[in-house]
């Protein structure tokens, strides 16, 4: 009974304070906003068939299965060299007709052993004194151009597409091409500065000497070994590696900033075999379509993935003038990299949703993948594999143990440094949790971002074939990828969720009369005292404190009642004997 009463007189004084309390206002309504013109997910225009298994001059050329595959026509020069393919081959590419050159099969194993390979140092989305805009253009997500140079094979002709395009021929790309040689062959890389700055190549992690047969310097380091190489001159670095891995070769000249600006690339040396004729450059980075003959051996195919950051204020300092003197001023002696924040996270030279149309990682069941990782972060990466744990097999190389190798899901790599990794795609709940199109990325939670927005930065996927179309688009069964597409959405116009609001679109955009309350954290202002409420205006505490006095007023009543009425009736009485 006690219990049934005091509840109701607490119900009695919750109602007392709901009557009492301020009206509920209605929110405001949502604004739709229109996602903008978005980008169709594969606009690469390249003809079908590049994407086909094949053969071209005699080079066996794997599927790729992606969007905007590579050039078989390039594929074949990189593997037979442009000295030794067709003219028309050769005319099917922007390579120059001395890019790489291969000769002399020394051991007479069916494979040249002398190479000599040219590379130019070029500008992308650099100031242009014809126009208001970048030239030539590389988007790295839609419509972000930042500033770069990059290391390419010595080309011909146009650096864009065609007089009626800005667009970099497809030669000209971030990052700089993956590099493939063989052990003990004899290698001379030749520098064509084509760029307004001096440069240098350090071979870093390949064998290489100091000094080369001639005397001069080797190492690619202005400082102890020779001057760097000034804008309109050359440089031949001789190697002869005797040591198989994957290394990395990168500019040496104020390489706090050359390197970051995207002269930094993968440097492979294979492992000798007969008859191994290996592609010299890997454009762009991802799928290698010819792989070696060592290789083969274990793996049914070959990715390179280079990962790169962006700190959009140097990059933007190349987009400031044509003097290369103020943009040496500006880089040498006013940009401070110890105060540099990094904006955007790249994966072979795009942020998503870019990597969907060429990075993807394309598996089949029961497979096993070779993964070269370089790391060209300036910070430590953890690169994570959904629905895998893969076996990390070399480090900076040099092969592991097969005792000490680690198979895990998360990767940790040092800035510079290489990893390889061996994916193995059967379904046994440790390898592979089955097929489907699986994430990868760094778990360094800002590397999800472009410019502080998510999702973006350096995510792709593990796309087992099945969950691609004929174009290399994912069969995704979650979210619209259109809005990812979109200038506006990394311009930080859209609502990232609207689209998957309810109908009163409580995740959209507030009309335009909302305004966000200001508290003392945004203003800088403190907080002054509570106001009493003005006549006629309820306020909080009241109502709540005359409901509770009330409520206790009435139980204690309830609960002495006798007593209360006894004390009553004497007093009654006592007053009537009174009179």
């Amino acid at each position: 009974m006690h219990k049934n009463s005091l509840a109701f007189l607490v119900s009695a004084a919750l109602t007392a304070v709901s009557t009492g309390a301020g009206a509920v206002y209605s929110p405001p309504p949502s604004t739709k906003v229109e996602i903008g013109q978005a980008e169709p997910f594969c606009n690469s225009g390249v003809p079908p068939e590049w994407r086909d298994a094949q053969s071209l001059e005699g080079v066996e050329i794997q599927e790729s299965r992606i969007c905007n595959p590579d050039n078989p026509a390039d594929i074949a020069v990189f593997v037979k060299g442009t000295n030794n393919v067709s003219m028309q081959t050769l005319m099917d590419t922007n390579l120059a007709a001395d890019a790489i050159t291969m000769s002399n099969d020394i051991d007479g194993d069916g494979d040249p052993d002398h190479y000599i390979i040219k590379l130019e140092v070029m500008e992308l989305n650099g100031h242009s004194p014809d126009f208001a805009g970048v030239v030539p253009t590389f988007d790295i997500a839609p419509g972000i151009q930042p500033g770069f140079w990059v290391f390419t094979p010595k080309t011909r002709d146009m650096s864009t597409r065609s007089f009626a395009s800005a667009e970099a021929n497809p030669l000209l790309r971030l990052p700089a091409p993956v590099i493939r040689v063989e052990q003990g062959d004899i290698v001379w890389i030749v520098l064509e500065n084509t760029h307004y700055f001096p440069h240098s190549i350090h071979l870093h992690g390949v064998d290489h000497p100091y000094m080369d047969h001639s005397g001069e310097g080797n190492d690619g380091v202005g400082q102890t070994g020779q001057m760097d190489v000034m804008p309109g001159q050359s440089k031949t670095y001789v190697i002869k590696p005797r040591q198989p891995g994957t290394m990395y070769y990168h500019c040496h000249v104020q390489p706090h900033t050359h390197i970051p600006m995207g002269l930094a690339g993968l440097f492979v040396v294979e492992e000798n075999r007969p008859n191994n004729w290996v592609q010299v450059f890997n454009v762009g980075a991802g799928q290698v379509r010819h792989p070696s003959v060592a290789v083969k051996e274990k793996y049914s195919q070959e990715y390179d993935i280079h990962y790169q950051s962006v700190d959009k204020e140097l990059h933007q300092l190349v987009q400031s003038a044509n003097d290369p003197r103020l943009i040496a001023k500006a880089m040498n002696n006013e940009y401070d990299i110890t105060d540099a924040t990094d904006d955007y996270y790249l994966l072979n030279g795009r942020a998503f949703p870019y990597t969907l149309r060429e990075s993807l990682v394309v598996v089949q069941p029961n497979e096993k993948i070779k993964l070269r990782i370089l790391n060209g972060h300036t910070e430590p990466l953890a690169l994570h594999t959904h629905g895998h744990k893969a076996t990390e097999t070399h480090y900076d190389g040099v092969l592991q143990n097969p005792s000490a190798q680690i198979t895990r899901d998360v990767y940790s790599i040092a800035p510079a440094q290489r990893l390889d990794l061996e994916l193995n795609t059967t379904d046994d709940g440790l390898h592979s949790y089955g097929s489907g199109l699986w994430m990868f990325h760094d778990h360094t939670e800002k590397a999800f971002t472009t410019d502080g927005q998510g999702e973006g930065g350096s995510i792709s996927l593990i796309a087992y074939k099945q969950y691609l179309d004929e174009r290399g688009t994912p069969k995704t069964h979650g979210m619209d990828l259109s809005p990812y597409f979109t200038k506006e959405y990394w311009q930080r116009k859209l609502p990232a969720w609207q689209n998957w609001a309810d109908d009163w679109g409580s995740l959209g955009e507030p009309s335009s009369g909302a305004k966000p309350a200001k508290s003392a954290a945004t203003t800088g202002k403190t907080t002054p005292p509570p106001v009493a409420p003005t006549e006629g205006t309820p306020g909080f505490w009241g109502p709540l404190f005359k409901g509770l006095l009330l409520g206790v007023l009435a139980y204690f009543g309830y609960q002495h009642r006798e007593k209360i009425i006894a004390t009553v009736k004497a007093l009654i009485s006592r007053f009537k004997g009174d009179k």
